[in-house]
């Protein structure tokens, strides 16, 4: 057996695994929902500072190799040891760590829970995760365990349940559990909210977001993704992936800061996209074409804060388009529109027209953005997968709390199975819990850094 034809193996079993331990969670509801250490109002506290940040990586593909190419650019970061399933990404990432001059990182590659064996034997301030989703939270959770840190690629967890797990095992533990959503520090999305907090927007009212990608090739890439993310689209339906535009609007309007999400109805068309894909581009006798899928073409959801806000989340991933971050905030007094980035601000703006944002930028451009390692950061998205790790590390230095916290991770995230579960009901309205239990209501904001 070729090693791409045991990691295919090996993924569809994980796959197949957690895709039934999700519905299995999702029949018993948000009901059965851990409880094991919750304490009530509790507040994670802050870390020792200290100068170097030593990291653990799991999960080496595309987004994990990423991740390490731009925390290796991150001063005080360094990479101590290194996890995947496949030995030769391991051997590569060793390679380049040790290229920019950094001692060569421990690997680890014996079976698909390895990452274990690196939690309980590495000495590390924090572990990274970047593997298939139905990892995110057993990575998390045995660095917690052991005393680490943790930090997981989007969304972080794929259940209510699974949320309150991470809520839960951050608590008992007292270590950080961060989400890593790179939309937070998009220039644009940080701009927005530096206005919003100098009060250009007045109150936020509305806001519109969310991922429409196509993302095809992606999930029939039998060497990428989609060996494993194409089959969650067989066996469910609703948004999964919902945080790169929940993220900068949960931090436009204070959620788990002064508001609070409350509930949601989701809606889900057909699904048609991904079986024509197969059929135009798949040899006739690939098995591929004969697969099922679940997941609509287009989903849509609307989420009604405590304070009577309201959001529009779209998820759109399987039909022919550009790319577009459309992210819409709407503000008494002024009003965003992404892509292109535009704003209207009322008596400053002529008329009912548009503006492009950027003539705004001298007096609104987020400090963080104006910083010389801002104007330095290449790739990743525009330079906000640095600005990204620059900031939780520069957090753990100074042991300062983090921008995005585990309850933050867990309310944005746990959007991915209540969409399901309102799509499957009907559209009905489904609660999102309170997973800071009362603490959003004396929650201060978060801050403008200054980087």
């Amino acid at each position: 057996m070729t090693e791409h034809s045991s990691r295919r193996e090996f993924l569809k079993t994980a796959g197949a695994t957690g895709l039934s331990a999700l519905t299995a969670g999702m029949l018993t509801g948000c009901g059965a929902l851990h409880r094991r250490f919750t304490k009530p109002g509790i507040e994670l506290p802050r870390t020792h500072a200290r100068e170097q940040i030593r990291i653990g990586f799991v999960g080496l593909g595309g987004m994990g190799s990423n991740h390490i190419e731009h925390l290796l650019r991150v001063p005080g970061a360094t990479i101590c040891a290194v996890c995947d399933i496949v030995p030769e990404k391991v051997a590569r990432i060793q390679d380049l760590v040790e290229k920019t001059g950094q001692p060569r990182p421990t690997g680890y590659s014996k079976g698909d829970r390895d990452f274990v064996r690196l939690c309980e034997t590495e000495q590390l301030d924090i572990v990274y995760n970047a593997a298939p989703w139905e990892w995110h939270v057993p990575i998390c959770v045995a660095a917690m365990r052991n005393g680490k840190h943790a930090a997981t690629e989007v969304p972080a967890a794929l259940t209510a349940d699974d949320c309150w797990k991470l809520v839960e095992y951050a608590e008992k533990f007292e270590k950080h559990c961060v989400m890593l959503e790179n939309c937070n520090y998009g220039r644009f999305e940080m701009m927005v909210f530096n206005m919003v907090r100098k009060g250009v927007f007045g109150e936020i009212v509305h806001a519109e977001v969310g991922y429409q990608h196509d993302l095809r090739a992606v999930k029939f890439d039998m060497q990428g993704e989609g060996l494993w993310r194409r089959a969650h689209a067989t066996k469910r339906d609703g948004n999964f992936y919902p945080t790169h535009g929940l993220g900068p609007a949960a931090q436009a309007m204070d959620i788990n800061r002064g508001d609070q999400f409350d509930y949601l109805v989701s809606m889900s068309g057909n699904a048609r996209g991904l079986a024509l894909y197969a059929e135009k581009t798949l040899p006739p006798d690939s098995p591929l074409r004969s697969e099922r899928y679940k997941l609509a073409d287009v989903n849509t959801t609307l989420i009604r804060t405590v304070r009577g806000r309201t959001i529009y989340v779209v998820h759109d991933t399987h039909l022919p388009r550009p790319y577009a971050r459309f992210g819409l905030f709407q503000g008494t007094n002024a009003i965003y529109g992404g892509h292109p980035p535009r704003v209207h601000i009322e008596g400053r703006s002529p008329g009912h027209d548009w503006e492009p944002i950027d003539k705004y930028a001298d007096e609104f451009e987020h400090p963080l953005w104006r910083t010389d390692a801002a104007q330095r950061a290449t790739g990743g998205h525009g330079g906000m997968d640095y600005l990204e790790n620059l900031r939780l590390i520069q957090c753990l230095q100074r042991g300062e709390p983090t921008d995005m916290n585990v309850y933050d991770a867990a309310a944005i995230s746990c959007v991915v199975e209540l969409t399901a579960r309102s799509v499957a009901k009907g559209s009905e309205p489904v609660s999102i819990p309170d997973f800071t239990r009362g603490r959003w209501r004396t929650n201060s904001p978060l801050a403008i850094v200054n980087g």
